[in-house]
């Protein structure tokens, strides 16, 4: 019982047809703390007799009754809405580390909810490792349970993330979803964000925290219901030397043309001999033949990734590879504010600016399912990318761009092979990322690409 789900409850209940009762199956009260009976059954009964609260919540609500549901409540109560297809499900997901801290300062500070920022109770959490784990497995075996038993009743769920629960028209989305006639007209303000601002400055010991996190198994935790697509091993982008046992495995709208020109400087010869679009069946042969080979990738900044896709495949509309169809459809179904035929002389930087914001606002509908066009490459996380390399092989080494240089000279050193020197920057665009970047550019991209700053620990761009 948090802001978040306080939040989708109010305004569920401001829906004309919808009552939401609270937590009704929480094994320390019933429905609300405090409260000792609901609908005429004690909470004995309840824990006896859970079917009968159901059939009451049918009953006598008005409209379409329902209530919040946790992990660790009532258990029998999950397989006996999974079985009643007449039973609407709303999961409401969020990101796990995000919640652990969250529960962890409510704890802290008895503070569940919050109806007066000046009320607020400043606490930062501890963070502990076997706790957090813990927290993680019980939550994530919940979603696949959940997940696993809508598939085997041939049901589906409307999946709602938290940063969502404060858009209205997803909002009257699930009353679409349930079937009801009536619809927000404006969201319920009264509960407050308890612990607003950046993870960071909510956990004492973050450092601990951090490097907890970057030894999960997030690409295990991708079987929680997730609607970016699984994508491909993509095995024809994939760049092998000319002489060289060395295999480039690019991400799209990473620093390809610099690892390209590298990797032909590696061998001395220009970059067309470089061999490139492999199947899977002369990839497999191009490891027979070169033994012992190292494969590799590269990771981007997201903020960085994000303006390199922005600017080549969407501003720049007569740029080799830039989706002119795409964009139209960007400037006249998702509002991004730029002009038909590209940026002219008028451009300015806070065109740009603005711009830039929108299309990452379009990323984040496009990654969460929210809209009909695909989930491009060039806008994917780095995570599911990876995760379809995995498919048919992962990269021996992942290097992080600003690490480029040491990476691929540790490689060098390994295969016996004299480096080139470094990796070529990339183009500066005509407006740069230093021009315009600001904390609302940063935290918006941090939203968008909350698992690759999870999964990889990326820090603020500057």
């Amino acid at each position: 019982m948090r802001t978040g789900s306080n939040f989708l409850e109010n305004n569920l209940n401001k829906i004309p047809g919808v009552q939401c009762h609270g937590e009704v199956f929480n094994p320390r009260f019933m429905a609300y703390p405090k409260t000792k009976s609901f609908l005429g059954y004690s909470r004995a009964e309840r824990d006896v007799h859970p079917h009968k609260i159901l059939e009451a919540i049918r009953e006598k609500s008005d409209g379409i009754g329902g209530f919040r549901f946790f992990h660790d409540h009532h258990p029998a109560v999950v397989d006996l809405v999974l079985d009643d297809p007449r039973c609407a499900k709303i999961i409401l997901t969020r990101n796990p580390a995000e919640s652990y801290v969250s529960w962890r300062i409510a704890e802290a500070t008895d503070q569940w909810v919050l109806t007066h920022s000046g009320d607020r109770i400043q606490q930062k959490a501890v963070f502990n490792k076997d706790e957090f784990e813990t927290h993680l497995e019980s939550i994530h075996q919940f979603q696949l349970r959940l997940m696993r038993g809508l598939q085997e009743r041939g049901q589906t769920a409307f999946y709602i993330a938290y940063e969502d629960i404060q858009n209205m028209d997803v909002l009257n989305g699930i009353a679409q979803f349930l079937g009801v006639e009536g619809r927000l007209e404006q969201l319920d303000q009264t509960l407050k964000k308890q612990n607003p601002g950046q993870l960071r400055d909510k956990v004492e010991n973050y450092a601990e925290m951090e490097a907890t996190l970057g030894e999960i198994d997030w690409l295990g935790l991708s079987r929680v219901p997730n609607f970016e697509p699984r994508r491909a091993p993509n095995v024809p982008s994939y760049v092998a030397a000319a002489e060289s046992p060395l295999l480039f495995m690019p991400i799209a709208s990473g620093p390809t043309p610099g690892v390209s020109d590298w990797m032909a400087r590696l061998d001395g010869v220009e970059e067309d001999a470089l061999t490139r679009q492999f199947t899977q069946k002369t990839l497999r042969r191009w490891k027979s033949d070169h033994k012992p080979h190292r494969s590799f990738t590269v990771l981007r900044h997201p903020v960085e990734r994000a303006y390199q896709t922005f600017n080549d495949k969407i501003l720049h509309k007569y740029r080799p590879g830039s989706y002119r169809q795409m964009r139209h459809i960007l400037i006249d179904s998702y509002h991004v504010d730029m002009p038909r035929e590209g940026p002219e002389d008028g451009w300015t930087k806070d065109d740009q600016y603005g711009a830039f914001l929108q299309f990452l606002n379009f990323v984040r509908a496009s990654l969460k399912g929210q809209t009909a066009l695909r989930v491009d490459v060039t806008w994917a996380t780095q995570a599911q990318i990876l995760s379809g390399f995995s498919e048919f092989a992962m990269p021996d080494l992942v290097l992080r761009e600003d690490q480029v240089d040491a990476g691929l000279d540790g490689v060098c050193q390994t295969l016996g092979l004299t480096n080139p020197g470094p990796v070529a920057a990339p183009e500066q665009e005509p407006i740069t990322l230093d021009d315009i970047y600001d904390e609302s550019i940063e935290d918006m991209v941090r939203d968008v690409y909350s698992r690759d700053y999870m999964m990889f620990g990326f820090d603020r761009w500057k």
